[in-house]
């Protein structure tokens, strides 16, 4: 999650737009203390069953699996991707705490797996960081909307059953990490903090932070310490811990790499010159570089620290959120387990691995893609895990260009985090990191109309539906279809774009999703800059019968399947003319210009 981007340029909304956009927000807004405490926090979980819907109001759960089903295939994962104690060397004294930030899994968890090697004692951690419920930079939208609150909270409560079976339990706390975590090591008595090491300013700023108060946390037991030695030598000033160490030195904080299928320490440059193409970098790695195995973490973690108060994982009203029920579209269920599950279904019990370059395109339904993207953004799923098991479907069932396409995607996934090293804050720049100049609109009605699916083009407003519905919007629907829209038809600040999709996204995080917005809107590293997406032809190519827009635009079902896209004043009205020609031909299609034409009428 991404917390305070520093400023980035001196262009600012308006007093006016603030107020245009804060009058709209939708249901996934903070709310009033006293809607708080109202706001229900029930959900329902991915093994209920809900009633007959039509076509187009069903409910697609992620993973399609019951409870017991789950429970039954996390455990053989985990017994596959696990190592008996026997094999595993303990070596270490005293407690050490995990800190999990994006990471929360226990499987091929390097944090995990170092911090039990090098104590007696293993102390998992979670902060829920009060700014990440705050609101965005430069536009105020809420920067963790309900969906992904609600997705957060069910991962917590995984991982925290998961640990549990493995003899630990997860310390839930809310406030700063840089206070809640030196607080925690002077009270047990840690000697280290391991952690995931992350790449933004927000999360590198916390990490200092945190450094710098584990720095206090030794010379204030030392000063406590001599104080009471000098007034009552029967008071033992020492922090009880395990063999009894005392801290001779601050806690250290110990950061390490495990957000990327390559490993950053094996990359055949360096940062600084990573490729600014994408084909270049993928060809490099995939060339001169291993990706590592799994780390296999022992079946048994514990024993914990002792501690009466574990506390207590909150509910969508304790974080001054609220949801409706999620009843079209997709519902995800957070969580290593439900991870794992869908690895499962979609691999190996669907056998839709060997078809998803074929479908991956698709935009209706839970199975013309993996959708294991929000799994990966909250670290449920290691990448180097999802590797493996590509590895092993390829052994077992089939290798082909699907196989390998989604490990073609991961390397995108990976290259927009190394890039977000390289580049730095200029990705939340408006100039991105190739700094272009361009006059951006920041027209806060005609975003409203945006965020809210009500442009007048049904396949942007049904891919708009389904973001606010769901949390979730296809590859293709983010990037040539409304991100297209918003920058080349609408003219508006692409920071709009990507601050909605933060509050929004289950599958958010900063390097992929403002690394895709500067891509899209011609401000990273896209050598084809200024790129245009036809709406009629992606509309005729990826949603020929209308089926996607009908399914989150009901109105638009009694219509011929040819006249669903352009519906005329059957419709609510377009908002703006399309950049390249609003008239779809006869049968759907479009006439584009050619670049000689584009650039003539720039």
């Amino acid at each position: 999650m991404a917390l305070f981007r520093s400023p980035a340029s001196p262009l600012r909304p308006s007093l006016r737009l603030r107020r245009l956009l804060n009058a709209s927000r939708s249901k996934l807004c903070l709310r009033s203390p006293t809607a708080m405490a109202m706001a229900s926090s029930s959900s329902s979980s991915a093994s209920e069953h809900t009633e007959p819907m039509p076509a187009s109001a069903k409910l697609f759960h992620v993973p399609a699996l019951n409870a017991l089903e789950m429970e039954r295939i996390a455990d053989e994962t985990m017994h596959r991707y696990s190592r008996s104690n026997n094999d595993a060397k303990r070596k270490g004294r005293g407690t050490v705490i995990v800190w999990f930030r994006n990471d929360l899994r226990v499987l091929d968890n390097e944090v995990l797996f170092q911090a039990w090697c090098s104590s007696e004692l293993v102390l998992p951690v979670y902060c829920l960081d009060p700014r990440h419920f705050a609101t965005t930079h430069y536009f105020g939208f809420p920067k963790t909307g309900a969906l992904r609150a609600q997705f957060l909270i069910e991962c917590l409560e995984d991982l925290k059953r998961n640990l549990v079976k493995r003899g630990l339990d997860l310390l839930i706390r809310q406030g700063k990490p840089e206070e809640i975590l030196p607080s925690i090591a002077r009270t047990f008595g840690a000697h280290a903090v391991y952690a995931q090491k992350e790449t933004c300013s927000e999360e590198l700023d916390v990490e200092r932070r945190v450094c710098k108060g584990l720095q206090l946390v030794a010379l204030s037991s030392k000063a406590t310490s001599n104080e009471l030695s000098g007034t009552d030598p029967s008071i033992d000033a020492k922090p009880r811990h395990a063999s009894g160490i005392s801290f001779k030195e601050d806690p250290q904080l110990h950061l390490m790499w495990g957000s990327t299928m390559y490993h950053i320490d094996d990359l055949p440059f360096g940062i600084d010159h990573i490729p600014d193409v994408y084909t270049q970098f993928r060809k490099s790695v995939e060339s001169k570089c291993r990706i590592r195995d799994c780390i296999k973490v022992p079946k048994y973690l514990g024993p914990a620290p002792s501690t009466s108060d574990w506390g207590c994982i909150p509910t969508l009203g304790q974080l001054g959120l609220s949801l409706d029920q999620v009843k079209r579209g997709m519902k995800f269920s957070g969580g290593e387990n439900a991870a794992l599950s869908r690895v499962h279904e979609y691999f190996w019990k669907r056998d839709l691995l060997s078809t998803y370059k074929k479908t991956r395109n698709g935009m209706v339904g839970a199975d013309y893609s993996t959708k294991l993207s929000p799994w990966l953004a909250t670290g449920c799923l290691s990448p180097c895990l999802l590797c493996e098991e590509v590895k092993r479907y390829e052994k077992e069932r089939v290798a082909n260009d699907s196989t390998y396409w989604v490990l073609f995607e991961l390397i995108w996934r990976d290259y927009f985090r190394f890039l977000s090293i390289k580049y730095g804050n200029s990705i939340f720049h408006l100039g991105g990191p190739r700094k272009v100049k361009r006059n951006w609109s920041q027209d806060g009605k005609l975003f409203n109309c945006w965020k809210d699916g009500c442009t007048g083009y049904p396949l942007i407003d049904a891919n708009m539906k389904e973001l606010s519905t769901t949390g979730f919007m296809s590859n293709r629907g983010r990037q040539q279809i409304v991100c297209s829209f918003l920058v080349r038809d609408m003219g508006l600040d692409w920071r709009m774009g990507a601050e909605w999709f933060e509050t929004c996204l289950l599958d958010y995080d900063p390097c992929s999703n403002y690394g895709n917005w500067t891509y899209g809107a011609g401000v990273g590293n896209d050598p084809r800059e200024d790129r245009y997406f036809s709406i009629p032809k992606q509309a005729q190519t990826y949603d020929p019968e209308g089926e996607y827009v009908a399914f989150w635009l009901p109105q638009l079902r009694m219509l011929p399947k040819d006249k669903r896209h352009f519906p005329g004043r059957l419709y609510i009205q377009q908002i703006v003319p399309l950049k390249f020609g609003n008239n779809p031909r006869q049968h759907g299609t479009q006439t584009i210009l050619s670049d000689r034409q584009r650039k003539s009428r720039r």
